[in-house]
């Protein structure tokens, strides 16, 4: 993996407000938020003990840029400490940049993934019968879908057409509804960063990749920032039964945040995110590359919709919020034999990119064979007392 400041950073890091999470070395070591320079890595644990705490801080622009005392090593050191292959737990290196935020993600908000789900669902998870439904399917109801918004009078005339002619699905049902898909992804503490292995279950021959725009939501409902995600994804469980979503999509190591946070400010705005196109790419240990695009641009339902629809006065975070917002992502692109599309194998190198957010990059093993989580919210705790960074949690 290359985890080199040209590669990782965005193209205007300089002007960037990066912030980050990393293990530091000491007696105990521990996690703790940073600040990203183009040299320097920054510790935060002065001005707040958890990302949580410090990105629903209401100066937290002011702060973070103040908090410059507390270097903990080169940025072209701390990120080649990152990979899982070789890691020194005697250095710092990159954690997912969140911690006890809820993981939250959004579902067929694009049109192209929206079609890939009911595939799935008609499929019943069988990957071979996928090409054959995704013709005549794509046929059948593209065009009647591919530009209407979600919940308008002309989407319900839409679904009273489809279901008139036996086509309707749930999947249908979220993409141009009312209502949006929102799910839990993953847990608090159990997402991977910046050179960690994800995760793919032993059990599933028909999975992919989900480069995905993750919003920054502090507990007061604000969006103040950005990272990129992948939302891996095994499309076989699923695509059994929409009710094995949890089984399909926690797993662990299958959440990938990074590689940093950017925060909101005159350089980089909520407009800016709705710009992102995010280029993917797949390189296998068989010699197999593949690569895509995900345009923000493209998107059913404005991300301020979606983020509303999360947190609101019916639900709320207290410790804030990372929401993907999904993905027009859905490869299909045959691997090992014509018509049976694209599964992930171990090894895959998987890279995700946006010129303003940075690259992303992790490797594919099985979940019962990358480090289990072992670290949640009581280890963070009695870390944290131990450090005596309790009184910088407030």
């Amino acid at each position: 993996m290359n985890l080199t400041p040209q590669a990782v950073l965005p193209e205007d890091a300089a002007q960037a407000t990066l912030i980050g999470r990393a293990q530091i070395p000491g007696n105990p070591a521990g996690p703790s938020p940073v600040l990203v320079d183009p040299e320097l890595v920054f510790d935060l644990s002065s001005i707040a003990a958890t990302c949580s705490e410090l990105l629903s801080r209401r100066d937290v622009l002011e702060a973070v840029r103040s908090a410059r005392n507390k270097p903990i090593g080169k940025l072209a050191d701390v990120l080649a400490n990152s990979g899982a292959d070789n890691r020194d737990s005697n250095r710092p290196y990159f954690l997912a940049p969140c911690d006890l935020q809820t993981v939250k993600a959004c579902g067929v908000t694009f049109v192209s993934s929206m079609l890939e789900r009911v595939i799935e669902e008609q499929a019943k998870g069988d990957l071979k019968l996928a090409e054959t439904i995704r013709k005549s399917l794509g046929e059948e109801i593209g065009a009647s879908i591919s530009s209407v918004k979600p919940g308008s009078p002309e989407a319900m005339r839409v679904k009273e057409s489809l279901v008139k002619r036996n086509l309707w699905s749930q999947y249908l049902e979220v993409g141009i509804g009312p209502d949006a898909e929102v799910f839990t992804k993953a847990q608090p503490m159990s997402a991977v960063g910046l050179g960690a292995e994800i995760g793919i279950h032993p059990a599933s021959h028909w999975n992919n990749p989900e480069p995905e725009l993750v919003m920054v939501v502090n507990r007061r409902g604000d969006i103040i920032g950005a990272a990129l995600g992948n939302d891996v994804n095994l499309r076989d469980f699923e695509g059994r039964s929409a009710l094995l979503l949890g089984r399909g999509k926690d797993n662990n190591g299958s959440c990938a945040i990074g590689p940093f946070i950017r925060l909101f400010d005159k350089h980089f705005s909520l407009n800016d995110a709705r710009e992102t196109k995010i280029e993917i790419e797949v390189s296998g240990t068989d010699g197999f590359n593949m690569s895509g695009v995900s345009d923000l641009k493209k998107i059913s339902r404005d991300i301020t919709d979606l983020v509303g629809q999360t947190i609101n006065k019916h639900h709320q975070y207290p410790d804030g919020l990372m929401l993907f917002l999904g993905t027009m992502f859905a490869p299909i692109q045959d691997r090992d034999a014509p018509g049976q599309g694209f599964t992930h194998k171990l090894g895959d190198t998987v890279t995700i990119r946006a010129p303003r957010l940075g690259t992303l990059v992790n490797r594919v093993n099985h979940t019962d064979k990358i480090p289990p989580w072992n670290f949640g919210s009581q280890a963070l705790f009695r870390n944290l007392a131990e450090r005596g960074l309790l009184a910088n949690h407030r």
